[in-house]
């Protein structure tokens, strides 16, 4: 089986799953109680064990904004790469056409 076909398969899965699913918010519901903030409150904890219940939320809260930020960084760096990849691409294939013209070329 090849990446396609092992992709178009995991997403008949996923959708015959949802199909069968009665009650979706029970499903999700164990997803939603491990959010992310459970994540960044646990992880204030582990590195202020000793702070208050307000110094672990401003800790919960800077973890993430530092999270979502490197997201944002990651993304717009992808942006960038694909858009830069494109541009050469563009090139690329111009200056294909105008050799194949045989414009730009000595006679």
């Amino acid at each position: 089986m090849n990446t396609n076909e092992r992709s178009m398969r995991m997403k008949l899965a996923a959708h015959t799953s949802w199909a069968n699913t009665a009650d979706r918010s029970a499903r999700t519901a164990a997803a939603r109680r491990a959010s992310h903030h459970t994540r960044f409150l646990d992880m204030a904890r582990e590195k202020h064990p000793d702070a208050t219940d307000e110094e672990i939320a401003k800790v919960a809260e800077s973890l993430k904004k530092a999270h979502y930020q490197g997201l944002a960084l990651k993304s717009a760096q992808a942006r960038r790469i694909k858009r830069e990849q494109a541009q050469q691409d563009k090139a690329r294939r111009v200056q294909a056409e105008l050799a194949q013209a045989g414009v730009g070329t000595a006679a």
